[in-house]
């Protein structure tokens, strides 16, 4: 974060704590999972950047009587996030129609789940300790996407102006994950939404990238008197957020604005609320609805899942060490800070990185923490730096040098079958001819032969 906007939030902060309002916020964060078809029909789901309704069929289209099929690798994601969360998968599990009228929804109602999610009472736990709960982790699908365009008022052609749908993203799989009310400040929400994206991303099931949409955050919102234990009888829905700042600034906004109402004596209304970057202020979409006002009933079109523990297990030993378990790992034995830990699990693929350069370390006398402070201060490119080129500059010398004479033989006797030209020249009594057989092991060797004890080797090896 920022300074400026670190210094905006405090500053906020102490205003409704100086009040004696508690926030109250619960998430409900939505991932694209990146499977290869959509979630009810065979479509490509891989609709970012490409012509608009190009990648749309009967189903996703909800043209009359087209017929959907439930996505096998969406489901099996859906379980594995659940997993990763410490959810239950009960053994049935339904889709159920969530009926409202929306241009970017072709059926008029959205496949979803409600009553009968994959994924039931998980949780996760923040840096600070704190134990978020979990309602829920169900799978649905995606609607598709507005896009308004407003040209001059003056244009003769109207396709410039209002407001224009793709249906690419329609039916796309989306997973989302429901928490308890259990936040009361926005670090422990930035926290949340920011392990949740790196768990995505090591299970492997989104890119996450909320700049892209695959990643959307919404935030219920509501403030109570300091002490007090009960939930409020409303709550604000902050819509649809496509940043971590975003999301930051708007829930801090809500809070500020919703404390002011209170100490004037209105009532707040249980609604909507978008976010406009640019007033720095959110503004009301419509009336907040509840679950019976979206008729929820089962999708009579699919068949109910029977999910058999055989299966849970097996997805559940797939799972990959998890960030979070990775991260104490490394403090535990490779000896590290918590937050060098910490930097080094950001991804799977640093973290990956990070131990194979270790066991190149131990083979040359160099610690797991010399190499931890080498690519954390270095800011270490891990595409274009090799592990060995680390812990050669760590030890100020070439390492990983073959020097070993029974490999150097193998790749002497490799390089003589390869070059019968310049061994035939050697032996014919031309001595420069030695050194293009050596390029030849240099080859072979990425470039890692201890010349030295090469050239005796060869030497003979080639009279013979």
């Amino acid at each position: 974060m920022a300074q400026g906007e670190t210094t905006i939030v405090t500053r906020q902060r102490k205003k409704y704590m100086t009040n004696k309002y508690e926030p109250v916020i619960g998430l409900e964060i939505h991932v694209e999972l990146n499977t290869k078809n959509k979630m009810f029909c065979r479509c490509s789901a891989d609709y970012f950047g490409k012509e608009p309704n190009t990648h749309t069929c009967p189903v996703c289209l909800g043209l009359p009587g087209a017929l959907p099929y439930t996505n096998k690798a969406a489901i099996e994601a859906c379980i594995k996030i659940g997993l990763a969360l410490n959810c239950f998968t009960p053994s049935l599990s339904r889709f159920e129609r969530k009926n409202y009228f929306y241009p970017d929804l072709p059926k008029g109602y959205q496949i979803s789940q409600y009553r009968w999610p994959l994924c039931v009472n998980g949780y996760l736990v923040l840096d600070n300790g704190q134990k978020i709960r979990i309602n829920r982790a169900h799978q649905e699908e995606d609607t598709a996407k507005l896009m308004h365009r407003f040209g001059s008022q003056k244009s003769k052609v109207k396709s410039q102006n209002g407001t224009q749908i793709d249906f690419n993203r329609s039916g796309v799989p989306l997973v989302e994950i429901v928490t308890e009310p259990d936040f009361h400040n926005v670090e422990a929400v930035r926290d949340y939404a920011k392990k949740l994206q790196q768990l995505f991303r090591y299970l492997g099931v989104s890119n996450a990238d909320m700049e892209r949409g695959d990643m959307r955050l919404e935030a219920n919102v509501s403030v109570r008197p300091e002490g007090s234990t009960d939930l409020p009888n409303y709550r604000v829905e902050l819509k649809n957020i496509n940043s971590f700042r975003f999301m930051v600034a708007a829930i801090e906004y809500e809070i500020k604005r919703q404390i002011t109402a209170l100490e004037k004596g209105e009532k707040i209304s249980q609604e909507t609320r978008g976010w406009d970057a640019e007033q720095k202020s959110t503004y009301l979409q419509r009336s907040k609805e509840e679950a019976h006002d979206y008729r929820y009933f089962p999708e009579p079109d699919l068949p109910e899942l029977r999910i058999e523990e055989s299966r849970v297990k097996s997805l559940e030993s797939s799972l990959p060490e998890l960030p979070w378990i990775k991260s104490k790992r490394f403090e535990e034995e490779y000896k590290l800070t918590s937050a060098q830990a910490k930097i080094l699990t950001e991804t799977k693929e640093l973290a990956d990185y990070f131990e194979q350069t270790v066991e190149h370390g131990k083979k040359h006398g160099v610690e797991a923490v010399q190499i931890a402070n080498y690519i954390i201060n270095k800011k270490v490119n891990i595409e274009e730096t090799l592990p060995t080129q680390i812990i050669e500059e760590i030890k100020n010398k070439k390492v990983g040098i073959i020097d070993n004479e029974e490999e150097l033989t193998k790749l002497a006797e490799r390089a003589i079958k390869d070059n019968p030209k310049s061994v035939a020249d050697y032996k014919a009594g031309k001595i420069p001819a030695l050194q293009a057989i050596t390029g030849g092991v240099m080859r072979l060797s990425s470039g890692k032969a201890d010349v030295a004890k090469l050239r005796p080797i060869l030497e003979k090896l080639l009279k013979q």
